[in-house]
This record gives C-alpha cells, sequence and structure tokens, in this order.
C-alpha cells in the first residue's frame, strides 16, 4: 500500500505541471470536443510508458541517444507548429471557439476526430521528456522498491487516467468565463506561449 500511494504521488508530481500535452487536454476539455477519446489516449500512453519503464526499458532509452535526438527535433517541430496555430487563433480571434451550451458530459463534434487524435498522439509520443519521466526516471525510482515496484507504478498509473479524467472533464467548470471571444483569445495567447517554451525546451535539450 505505500508504495502504491508512493507511486500515486510521484506520478502527479510528474505530470501536474503546464506542458504541451496538458494545454490540449484543456483547451479539448474547455471546447468538449472529442474530450473522452483524448484523455484516454493520453492515459493509456502513460500507462503503457510506465509498464515499460518498470520492465526495465528505461536502459534502453538511454542507450539510444540519436533515437531521442530526432524524437527531440521531430517533437519540437509539431509542438511549435500547434502553437502557431494557437497564436494565430489568439491574434484573428474566432466565434467558433465558444464553448459548448451547458448540458450533459458529452463531447461536442466539432473538429473530425481523425485531426485531433493525430494532434494528441503527436504531442504525447513526439516528446521526448515524456519517455524521461516515464520510462527511465519512474523506471529507476520503480526499481528501488524491489518486488513492489509494480504496486508503486499502478499508483503513476493511476495518477495519470485521474488527471487527464480531471483535467479534460473538469475543465467545463471554466466554461462560464470563457463564453466571450476575448477569453478564448487570451487562451489561445498563452497556450501559444507554452508551446513556445516547450519547443524550445526540446530544442536546448
Amino acid at each position: 500500500m505505500l508504495a502504491l500511494l508512493a507511486g500515486l504521488g510521484f506520478g502527479l508530481s510528474l505530470i501536474v505541471a503546464i506542458g504541451a500535452q496538458n494545454a490540449f487536454v484543456l483547451r479539448q476539455g474547455l471546447r468538449r470536443e472529442h474530450v473522452g477519446m483524448v484523455a484516454a489516449i493520453c492515459a493509456t500512453s502513460d500507462v503503457a510508458l510506465y509498464a515499460a519503464g518498470a520492465a526495465g526499458f528505461g536502459p534502453l532509452v538511454e542507450r539510444w541517444p540519436d533515437a531521442v535526438v530526432a524524437v527531440r527535433w521531430l517533437g519540437a517541430a509539431v509542438v511549435l507548429g500547434y502553437g502557431a496555430m494557437s497564436a494565430v487563433r489568439a491574434v484573428r480571434g474566432s466565434t467558433a471557439l465558444a464553448a459548448a451550451e451547458d448540458g450533459a458530459l458529452g463531447d461536442s463534434p466539432g473538429r473530425r476526430l481523425k485531426p485531433v487524435v493525430l494532434t494528441t498522439l503527436a504531442l504525447t509520443w513526439l516528446n521526448p521528456h515524456v519517455y524521461l519521466d516515464t520510462v527511465v526516471l519512474q523506471g529507476s525510482v520503480a526499481t528501488a522498491y524491489g518486488d513492489a515496484r509494480w504496486w508503486f507504478t499502478a499508483g503513476a498509473m493511476v495518477s495519470s487516467v485521474a488527471w487527464f479524467a480531471a483535467l479534460a472533464y473538469g475543465a467545463r467548470l471554466l466554461a462560464p468565463v470563457l463564453q466571450r471571444p476575448n477569453a478564448w483569445r487570451v487562451l489561445d495567447g498563452v497556450i501559444a506561449l507554452i508551446m513556445l517554451a516547450v519547443a524550445i525546451s526540446l530544442v536546448a535539450g
């Protein structure tokens, strides 16, 4: 039980940070656009990566530095591209960004599912920090728990699932604040700055 709780706290310490992935999940949650799918992809990806770390794949990631560098540059390009789109939306503004009307927790149709899924996958799997945090760092800490490492890993997995569900579906609570287009422009401006900072951090290594 102690290992489970330790993993839960450790997982939250890694994931509760404003980054490219969280910013995208927040925006999708506010739009109520394919919310369940976005949260599921992010959480499932983390679960798979945590499992890989606990299984001992961390050394493999460290053994292939060239692959990490390639992913870093590709990830920076994707994040920068999404940030540029957010910046354009912030400058132009768009009434189409208005939050969905209050109602059930269902997703609104919004954009087609495929581009949303591809963006979610790109922001998740093309960020080398994800591998360093979940596979290398978490895997290393989990190893210290010996036979209880899978309990520690389970706690980290639970933290990821809970966080993305709360972020995606809890975002609707901010909908009243974001009824005005100007509020969305501010949000998109903040997201653009976050994406730029993430891209710079990736390139800087």
